[in-house]
């Protein structure tokens, strides 16, 4: 593709950039890196999702799912500038990488089609994006299958996003298929050729009267941030064409408008403009250094770790974006988070990290070798001193949970090191140890993300942990008081055990837990005893009738006796143990269940399907209201068993087109009776 002669020559070289492809699920976002990597001449012609030959989601659990399940960064050239794009994955149940990648992009281009059914998905990115302040286009996709007006599609869209949505091209109809478009900035005309760059015709007849309409309508969103602009309009006055690509440049910067392109990623339909807009409009490093708040000292070697990845036979890259300074193969890196390394290998970004260079400048995006203590999210400098954090990107809570278990117990400790790795690479996963289960219970962000983990588990770190639903906390408490004597001889020759103790056992208020006492006189047990007493009562208390622990329970050492010879911290223990056990049968159990407060975000036209969804899981609804700060959103506020929440994201994202959300916080324990106690308790003797 050639210069632009009728562009301004207002091109300074910012440096190598850093730009972002985002948007819904499925919207085309590899789809567009292949085009764009080549129609830059990166590769010799695009690849394909479905067949396996992208190169973009090039993992091999992409590749199964045919879906963006990491973000995943290339390189290439465009007109003699360097660009390297990062593919982020669209499901909500990745989205970690690319927030972890966001906030040092120079720009972002979000793509999506013109489907109302997406507005949700589309609203959670435009909002990430305007947070953090980032300029952005959105590149309307899979235009030759639409059939709705642009217009109109616009429209529908303006919705989800807080800065207007500014159209920069008009379609050209060829009957009921779009054949091109008209630039409006430019006043030009193009046709699309299939797998090429388009062909500029003559501006005349219906396009000319669209175009001059369509553009004035630009130029006034433009105005409403340039009083010059708006005199020249309201005087009837052609503005300059570099007056107006001057202020599409700083309004987009400025984010004050989100200009809007048309294309087909399929058919490389739309890509020379869009590569054009970004090298005019997009911003450099320099802006970006200056939004993170960095000093701009060139002097200064500064780099932020954006993304950390395992190779099967490779070791760890840490991915990083130079922001100042240059950094060389072999040097020592301080961390914000603390860590220290020294650089083993610098790689080009280009799917397959087997580029080596000596060094990297500011504005690169690289990957360096064997960092071990480097994680996502560390500012890295090369100075003697750990850098300050400039961002700090926090996970979703998590939603979704399942228990592993090595096959075999001598792989508990590669388990843990695989989990450990996992996590790492995706600080979305949490890995808890349940104490009271024993169960190593991996959180994630959904379904997929969860099967993903797993695959990686068994395919990169060769281990195939056996999975089973995490154990619900239950618990069992009394209803009913009662004093029971615990008795422990035992003559074996030489010292025997013996231990005798009288307890009071009674009920305590919900979440007291557990308490001790000791009302003994008399000596009738040695004070060197009762702390054995005590742990074993808590012994006692580990296994209720029900099958459960024991909570909100009281219990009191009131009387006993010893042996002067075989009485023992041990034998008083297992005294405790006996009179405990026997005493809890009597006491009335009744099994407890651990209820949570969830608050659960959604769309407002969903939200009837999600006071469905809590009436059908026991929720009971304490109230909702309109989520603050995001139009057509709501906020539910309810309270759950903790065993109806489980799978509860799965049918909430079903019924939210995959935006809905929720958090989720310990309320309380309360009783659970009747039927729905009996097949808790039934369920849980068949399991043991």
């Amino acid at each position: 593709m050639g210069q632009d002669v009728n562009r301004p020559s207002g091109h300074h070289g910012p440096g190598p950039r850093c730009i972002a492809l985002v948007g819904p699920f499925q919207g085309g976002k590899t789809t567009l890196l292949e085009a764009i990597l080549a129609r830059t001449g990166a590769i010799p012609h695009a690849g394909s999702v479905e067949a396996g030959t992208s190169v973009g989601d090039a993992s091999p659990e992409a590749r199964l799912h045919k879906m963006s399940i990491g973000a995943s960064a290339v390189t290439t050239t465009f007109m003699g500038d360097t660009y390297t794009f990062i593919d982020c994955p669209g499901s909500i149940e990745f989205a970690h990488d690319m927030r972890a990648a966001l906030p040092i992009i120079d720009a972002a281009v979000v793509v999506c089609e013109a489907d109302q059914r997406k507005l949700p998905q589309l609203q959670l990115i435009l909002r990430e994006l305007e947070d953090l302040k980032i300029p952005h286009f959105l590149f309307l996709n899979k235009i030759d299958r639409t059939r709705m007006r642009i217009r109109e599609a616009l429209a529908a869209l303006q919705p989800a996003s807080r800065i207007p949505l500014v159209l920069r091209q008009i379609p050209i109809w060829n009957g009921e298929l779009i054949a091109g478009f008209v630039d409006l900035a430019l006043e030009r005309a193009f046709i699309y050729r299939e797998h090429m760059a388009s062909e500029v015709v003559a501006l005349d007849g219906g396009n000319l009267d669209r175009g001059k309409d369509a553009r004035f309508a630009m130029l006034e969103n433009l105005a409403d941030h340039d009083d010059a602009l708006m005199e020249q309009l309201l005087d009837d006055i052609p503005p300059p064409r570099d007056a107006v690509f001057d202020d599409l440049a700083r309004e987009l910067r400025d984010g004050q408008i989100c200009p809007v392109l048309l294309g087909s990623a399929a058919r490389q339909n739309g890509v020379g403009r869009l590569l054009k807009a970004l090298r005019h409009e997009a911003p450099g490093i320099a802006q970006t250094v200056a939004r993170l708040g960095a000093a701009a000292n060139g002097a200064t070697t500064l780099a932020y770790a954006f993304k950390t990845t395992y190779l099967q036979h490779g070791g760890k890259l840490s991915l990083v974006r130079m922001l100042s300074g240059r950094l060389d193969d072999g040097s020592t890196v301080q961390a914000s988070g603390g860590g220290v390394g020294r650089v083993s290998g610098i790689f080009a970004v280009n799917g397959t990290h087997d580029s080596k260079s000596a060094s990297a400048g500011a504005g690169e995006v690289v990957a360096l070798g064997k960092l071990d203590a480097i994680k996502t999210g560390d500012t890295l400098t090369t100075a003697k001193t750990a850098p300050a954090a400039l961002t700090t990107v926090t996970p979703a809570a998590p939603v979704l949970a399942v228990a592993l278990a090595a096959t075999d117990r001598k792989d508990d400790v590669k388990l843990g090191q695989a989990l450990s790795r996992l996590s790492e690479e995706d600080p979305s996963l949490t890995v808890v140890h349940n104490a009271a289960s024993h169960d190593v219970v991996l959180w994630g962000q959904g379904e997929m993300h969860l099967r993903v983990a797993l695959g990686r588990l068994r395919d990169r770190f060769g281990v195939k942990p056996q999975s089973h639903t995490p154990a619900i906390g239950y618990r069992e408490t009394i209803r009913k008081p009662m004093t029971q004597r615990g008795r422990h001889k035992k003559q074996s020759g030489g010292h025997g055990q013996f231990g005798d103790v009288v307890l009071e056992i009674k009920p305590l208020p919900r979440g007291e837990g557990f308490r001790f006492e000791e009302k003994v006189v008399g000596g009738a047990v040695p004070r060197n005893y009762i702390g054995a007493v005590e742990e074993g009562a808590v012994d006692g208390l580990r296994r209720g009738p029900l099958g459960f622990p024991v909570v909100d329970v009281a219990v009191t050492l009131t009387d006993g006796s010893y042996h002067s010879v075989d009485s023992s911290d041990q034998a008083f223990r297992t005294a405790a143990r006996i009179g405990v056990t026997e005493a809890l049968p009597q006491c009335e159990s009744v099994l407890l269940e651990p209820i949570y407060q969830v608050e659960i975000v959604c769309p407002s036209e969903a939200t009837a399907k999600v006071n469905a969804i809590l009436s059908g899981r026991r929720g009971q609804i304490l109230g909702f209201d309109t989520r603050q700060g995001w139009a057509g959103w709501d906020s539910i506020r309810a309270t759950m068993p903790e065993a109806e929440i489980g799978d509860l994201i799965v049918e909430l994202r079903s019924a939210t087109a995959g935006a809905g959300g929720f958090t989720r916080t310990f309320d309380r324990m309360a009783e659970v009776t009747g039927r729905t106690a009996d097949q808790i308790v039934a369920a849980h003797r068949a399991a043991a």
